[in-house]
């Protein structure tokens, strides 16, 4: 949960029932917790909305690099590496197949 998540609770007349995470526990509820607001950008459907649940993801990405030892700065750098590498998707394409020598293996995009 956020940092200030107990303060809130507490705020609101009701008492707060957490511990803190080992470092394997915390590893693993970070990911499940990008997993959620993944979950909940794809759902979202509006502009507000998705902006808002796009900054969730950001954020548990940012806490996924300090726990690595890292900073949201070294996993733009390395998105910047991979794009110059690979490319962005700025425009818009999408893999259909990939033709290797007398088959073809289709690639379907899917509701998300």
């Amino acid at each position: 949960m956020r940092d200030r998540i107990p303060d809130i609770i507490r705020r609101s007349g009701r008492t707060p029932r957490y511990r803190t995470l080992s470092t394997d526990e915390y590893r693993r509820a970070l990911i499940d917790k990008l997993n959620e607001e993944v979950g909940e950008l794809a759902a979202a459907e509006n502009q507000e909305s998705i902006l808002g649940e796009a900054a969730d993801v950001v954020e548990v990405v940012a806490a996924i690099a300090a726990e690595y030892g890292a900073d949201l700065g070294t996993v733009l750098d390395i998105a910047s590496r991979k794009r110059t590498e690979r490319g962005g998707f700025g425009q818009r394409l999408w893999l259909s197949s990939i033709d290797e020598s007398e088959s073809a293996v289709s690639v379907e995009p899917t509701d998300h």
